[in-house]
């Protein structure tokens, strides 16, 4: 196996297994505030990282790069880390990967005015038909993971997906303008700067809370989502992406959300059946045709 490829699948083993600490430590702390926290500790080890690059970013570009952190970041992961604290882990992994090329046609389009040819409207269609399978059992009372909320969680995971995309393509005029790294950790920092602002009007911060961070399980949930996560994570995507191109990193979306499954399925006893199963392959396959080159 080449060194790239043993990457590969550490980067999905890592990344499938993300939304485990997320559903885990959700049930201890509020996910606002697991969010934030996470932010704020790898945006901070992402501009050391960058080092003097941190600084090499064009004054005209500052308003953009503002903008598209709160959607990058701020947004997407607030509303992400709320449902999956309410979603099976695996459905949310599900949801938040295989929408991602899905998202990202709407985007370029209503963004950036690019066709949405024939191929592209059977991965729309069949993206949308997956979504149906996997809500469509949660809006009619059958069965589910028993929370409330659990068709509300995967619909914010979604929206959460699709903040994601359109800041993603909103990036692309600034992206050439500086190294990738600083673009990312400033993204990064700038967004946990909202993260924190969203938790502190919405959720009661206070000492307790606080200290609930550095707690069991919290703790190594949160270490594990800022040490593999992201710092491990991203880093191996961006090596990959510089070796492979966006197509071949990208392929994680179709082999970390089965790790996700699996995952949830043995630890934490969540539910996977028929309905999800379809679901699932209808937005693997859409993901793949929007995917294709």
């Amino acid at each position: 196996m080449s060194r790239n490829a043993a990457l590969f699948a550490l980067l999905c083993l890592v990344w499938g297994l993300t939304f485990l600490p997320v559903r885990i430590a959700s049930a201890h702390t509020s996910p606002l505030l697991l969010a934030a926290a996470r932010f704020v500790i790898a945006g901070g080890l992402l501009l050391l990282w960058a080092g003097r690059d941190a600084g090499r970013v064009p004054p005209a570009a500052w308003p953009r790069l503002i903008g598209t952190a709160l959607l990058v970041n701020t947004a997407n992961y607030a509303f992400l880390f709320w449902g999956a604290a309410h979603a099976p882990s695996g459905l949310s992994a599900i949801v938040n990967m295989a929408t991602i090329p899905i998202w990202t046609l709407i985007a370029v389009r209503l963004i950036e005015g690019e066709a949405i040819t024939g191929r592209r409207l059977l991965a729309i269609a069949l993206g949308t038909a997956g979504l149906g399978f996997l809500f469509g059992q949660r809006l009619s009372g059958g069965v589910g993971s028993g929370d409330a909320l659990e068709a509300w969680g995967l619909a914010s995971v979604a929206f959460g997906t699709l903040c994601y995309c359109i800041g993603a393509v909103l990036s692309r005029p600034i992206a050439g303008t500086m190294p990738t790294l600083t673009l990312a950790s400033w993204q990064t920092a700038i967004g946990a700067a909202g993260l924190i602002v969203v938790t502190l009007v919405l959720e009661p911060v206070g000492t307790a809370e606080l200290a609930g961070l550095l707690a069991w399980p919290v703790a190594p949930a949160l270490a594990f989502l800022v040490g593999a996560g992201s710092l491990i994570g991203f880093t191996i995507f961006i090596r990959l992406l510089r070796d492979w191109g966006a197509f071949g990193a990208g392929l994680y979306a179709f082999v970390s959300p089965v790790i996700a499954v699996i995952a949830g399925v043995l630890l934490l006893d969540e539910p996977f059946g028929r309905s999800e199963a379809i679901g699932a392959a209808l937005m693997f396959a859409a993901a793949a045709i929007a995917l294709r080159r």
